[in-house]
């Protein structure tokens, strides 16, 4: 039960922490399209994120998969730049970039699985109970989504709710600086 806990806090501290930012981000851009009235379509997204994101961390823990780091870091704010700039075209649209977006989710999330999959990978070889540990971080890591969505829809509420900020200029906001923050991350990141 320990090592669950562990692989629970690691997969909590893998989205909650200061360190963190990039996967944030992330979320941010998915999230900023919704409000507490489609919260079911949040949260299957974030699971979408999050089986995505267990897929290609199982596969690389299992060493079926390896992909370089360099150009694994360099395309996680390339996932974030293009989800917020999905959200930026289609601001005006009803429900077309929420769909999307469960495409945008579960694809990169794969992308991100492979991010911390070197820092796992190393933990889990030493470890009997590989399937624990990645259930546990999974848990953790989906139980962090939830908590971070959660939190980006109370302040969009209080922006749009309490504020009046219409939810068209709301979404254009966040994933107008979500973009230019993910942009820089890419450009301080080149592969080659």
């Amino acid at each position: 039960m320990s090592d669950l806990l562990f692989y629970f806090r690691l997969g909590w501290e893998h989205i909650i922490s200061l360190d963190a930012l990039d996967h944030q981000l992330f979320i941010l851009a998915l999230a900023a399209v919704y409000t507490f009235s489609n919260i079911k379509q949040v949260l299957i997204l974030v699971t979408a994120f999050t089986i995505g994101h267990s897929l290609t961390l199982a596969l690389s823990v299992l060493d079926v998969i390896r992909f370089s780091s360099k150009w694994v870091e360099f395309l996680i704010p390339c996932t974030i730049f293009i989800t917020a700039l999905n959200n930026i075209l289609r601001v005006d649209k009803k429900n077309g970039s929420a769909r999307v977006n469960y495409y945008l989710a579960l694809g990169f999330g794969l992308i991100h699985g492979m991010g911390f999959a070197n820092s796992i990978r190393i933990m889990l070889a030493q470890d009997q109970s590989v399937g624990w540990g990645l259930f546990g971080f999974n848990i953790g890591l989906e139980v962090g989504q939830i908590v971070v969505v959660a939190i980006i829809l109370i302040v969009g509420w209080l922006f749009m709710n309490l504020l009046s900020v219409k939810r068209r200029d709301w979404i254009f906001f966040i994933s107008s600086g979500v973009f230019a923050l993910a942009l820089k991350m890419a450009f301080e990141r080149p592969p080659f």
